[in-house]
C-alpha cells in the first residue's frame, strides 16, 4: 500500500475506459471521488457501478458525460436525473446476485474507491458500514484505492481487508453521512401497529431504512426474543437490543448475532456497531440468499412499495418509466420469508400518495417494473389495514387489497375489478 498526501495523486490509477466501482451508502469516498471528477478533462468512458450511495455524486453532472457513465445497480437520488437524461442505465438484479457480477467477471472492475478503518496492529482494516457486495468489489478489482478514515467503525464479518490488499489510499478523517428519519406520521404509525401485529415473539426480522420500518420497530415493545438477519439496519434497532427484546436468541443461524449486509444512521448507529461481536456485517451474496434466510425460524420480512395492483404484482423500483429505486434485496427476503417456518413476508405502504393517489391500483403503470410477482406475495399492509392474499384467486385477491386501499379510491377499484374479473359479479 502506497499512502498519498493528496487525492488526485491517488486516483492516477482511473485511466480512460476503466470499469471504477464506489463503495455503498455511507461509506462513499467523497474525496477519492471528487478527485477522479477532477481529473475528467483527462478521461474518457469511464464507467461508474455502485449501489445506492450518499452524497453528491459529481460524475453525473451533465458536463462530465463524456468522461463518466453510470452504470447504476441501484438507483438513489443523487443519480436519478443523470439516468433520466442518459448519462446513465440501469441493471436489474437481485442484490444476492450481484457479488457474481464481479466474481464471474460479467463486470470486471478495473478499480474500486472504498473507505476504510484505520488498520489494527495486525494491519487490517475494515469495510465498516457498506460489506454488502463492496467486499465482491475489492476482491476482483484490479487496483483499491481506499481512504482511510479513523471515524469509520471497524466491523466484525467479512468486511476486513489487509493493508496489502490496497493499492493506492489516502489518510482523511471525516465524520460519515448520517441520516435520521422524521418522526412516523400517524397514518405510518397505524401501518407500523398493523405490522407489529402479525410479528410473533422469537421471529426474526428483516427490514430496512424510513419511517414505516421505524413505526414498526417502535411497537414491538411488548415482544420477546426478536432476532435480526437483515440487509440492511438503522437506529431503529437499538432501543429494542438495549432492551433485550432483540437478542438473537430462537435464530437457528448465527444464533446471539445481529446479520447485516450494510448500516446507515446516525453517530449512534455507528458507534453501536464499531467493534461490536455481536454484530456481524456479511456479504450479501450470503445474508440475501433465501436459502439461507429461510433456515431460521419465523422471517418476517417488511419491504415497500410505489404501488400494488388489484392482483398482487408489486412495483418497488420505478414510477411508470421513471427509475427511481432498484430491485435490491426485496425478492431475496419475500421469498425467504415465504419458505421460512412460520415466516411472514410483507408490502406495507400508504394506501395513496402525497398528492392523494391510490397506491393501489387496477394496473401498474405503463413501464412499470414488477419487482414481487402476484405469485411470491403473501401479506399487503396499509394504514386500513392487513390483506393475505397467499392461496386467493384473482377476484378474492382485489377484494383484499380494495378492502384496504383508501376509502376515496374503493369505489373506481370496485369498478375496475367488476369489470375485469367474472368472479367478482
Amino acid at each position: 500500500m502506497k499512502i498519498f498526501p493528496n487525492p488526485l495523486d491517488a486516483v492516477k490509477l482511473i485511466q480512460s475506459n476503466n470499469r471504477v466501482f464506489i463503495h455503498s451508502v455511507a461509506a462513499a469516498p467523497v474525496p477519492l471521488i471528487n478527485a477522479m471528477v477532477d481529473r475528467a478533462p483527462e478521461l474518457r468512458n469511464v464507467e461508474i457501478v455502485h449501489l445506492h450511495t450518499e452524497g453528491e455524486a459529481r460524475y453525473t453532472l451533465p458536463e462530465y458525460k463524456n468522461s463518466f457513465f453510470t452504470n447504476a445497480l441501484f438507483v438513489g437520488a443523487n443519480t436519478r436525473k443523470a439516468l433520466k437524461e442518459g448519462r446513465g442505465d440501469y441493471i436489474p438484479v437481485f442484490l444476492s446476485e450481484i457479488p457474481d457480477l464481479f466474481n464471474k467477471g460479467i463486470l470486471n472492475l478495473d478499480v474500486a474507491l472504498v473507505m476504510v478503518s484505520k488498520p489494527d496492529r495486525h494491519g487490517f482494516c475494515s469495510l465498516g458500514t457498506s460489506v454488502d457486495v463492496s467486499r465482491a468489489a475489492v476482491k476482483n478489482a484490479k487496483y483499491v484505492i481506499a481512504q482511510i478514515n479513523d471515524q469509520m467503525p471497524r466491523t466484525h464479518g467479512d468486511g476486513l481487508l489487509h493493508i496489502s490488499e490496497i493499492t493506492h489510499a489516502i489518510e482523511h478523517s471525516e465524520q460519515l453521512y448520517q441520516f435520521k428519519p422524521d418522526d412516523p406520521s400517524e397514518q405510518e404509525m397505524r401501518i407500523g401497529r398493523f405490522v407489529a401485529d402479525l410479528i410473533e415473539n422469537g421471529s426474526t426480522l428483516q427490514m430496512g431504512i424510513g419511517n414505516i420500518p421505524n413505526a414498526v420497530l417502535s411497537a414491538l415493545d411488548n415482544h420477546k426474543n426478536l432476532g435480526v438477519h437483515t440487509e440492511m439496519f438503522s437506529d431503529g434497532i437499538i432501543p429494542l437490543v438495549e432492551k433485550g427484546i432483540i437478542n438473537n436468541s430462537k435464530k437457528k443461524l448465527h444464533p446471539g448475532k445481529i446479520v447485516g449486509g450494510f448500516v446507515m444512521g446516525t453517530q449512534k448507529l455507528y458507534d453501536f456497531v464499531d467493534d461490536n461481536p455481536q454484530v456481524q456485517m456479511l456479504d450479501v451474496a450470503y445474508v440475501n440468499d433465501s436459502m439461507v434466510i429461510r433456515r431460521n425460524p419465523k422471517v418476517v420480512a417488511i419491504n415497500s412499495a410505489i404501488e400494488v395492483d388489484i392482483t398482487g404484482q408489486v412495483c418497488a423500483d420505478s414510477i411508470g418509466t421513471y427509475h427511481y429505486s432498484g430491485v435490491g434485496g426485496q425478492m431475496d427476503f419475500i421469498r425467504g420469508a415465504a419458505r421460512s417456518e412460520g415466516g411472514k413476508p410483507i408490502i406495507a405502504l400508504p394506501s395513496s400518495t402525497n398528492k392523494g393517489l391510490s397506491r393501489i391500483v387496477p394496473f401498474l403503470k405503463q413501464g412499470a417494473g414488477v419487482v414481487t410477482t402476484r405469485a411470491h406475495v403473501h401479506y399487503v399492509v396499509t394504514e386500513y389495514g392487513v390483506a393475505n392474499l397467499y392461496g386467493k384467486n384473482l377476484g378474492q385477491r382485489a377484494r383484499a387489497l380494495i378492502d384496504i386501499a383508501h376509502p376515496d379510491h374503493r369505489e373506481s377499484l370496485e369498478k375496475s375489478a367488476f369489470e375485469r374479473f367474472s368472479s367478482m359479479r
